[in-house]
């Protein structure tokens, strides 16, 4: 089943709004955006989800760890390359962009916790040992941030699985990073 790339004139009405506030923020309409418009509800909670997610207390760099990790572990064929390109421009350091595209370990420890953290949420649904939580803890974060993860998850629950269903084109800045 092919899913519908909608453009700004002819997505539903409330999508085609969503659409032009995505092309006034990015320069263009990302095709994700463009799937997601077939359903304006889910559209506008993906982008509300993006947004809280963002003014977290994660830093670029954090964020970063958060969102490649869980595209990495639904191997999302859009939102690698998309997030590569992403975290070029949010300045994060090279060496950890590819890292996290890899799906590699990461070395610095509290950034290795993060990642560690992000994909046992999802392989054990949340339910973490008192070890994990504790070496969470350890390296400086708290619930605040377990939470902000799940934040993050439902974010890229919805990307990575939509563009699964969708097969969602990778837009043109960002085909240089697929791998």
């Amino acid at each position: 089943m092919a899913f519908t790339l909608y453009e700004i004139e002819d997505a539903p009405a409330p999508a085609s709004k969503e659409l032009e506030k995505s092309k006034a923020a990015f320069g263009f309409v990302p095709n994700l955006h463009k799937v997601l418009a077939a359903s304006p509800q889910t559209l506008e909670g993906y982008k509300a989800l993006h947004t809280l997610f963002q003014a977290s207390s994660f830093n670029n760099t954090e964020l970063t760890v958060v969102w490649q990790t869980f595209n990495y572990y639904h191997q999302c064929h859009y939102c690698l390359p998309a997030h590569t390109g992403i975290a070029h421009m949010m300045k994060v350091e090279t060496t950890l962009i590819e890292a996290l595209h890899n799906g590699e370990v990461l070395q610095d420890k509290k950034l290795a916790t993060l990642q560690a953290t992000a994909k046992a949420i999802v392989d054990q649904r949340g339910v973490l040992s008192a070890e994990q939580l504790d070496d969470f803890k350890a390296v400086g974060y708290g619930e605040q941030q377990l939470l902000e993860i799940i934040l993050g998850l439902a974010q890229k629950t919805i990307s990575n699985f939509a563009n699964h269903l969708a097969n969602t084109p990778v837009d043109e800045p960002f085909k240089e990073f697929v791998k």
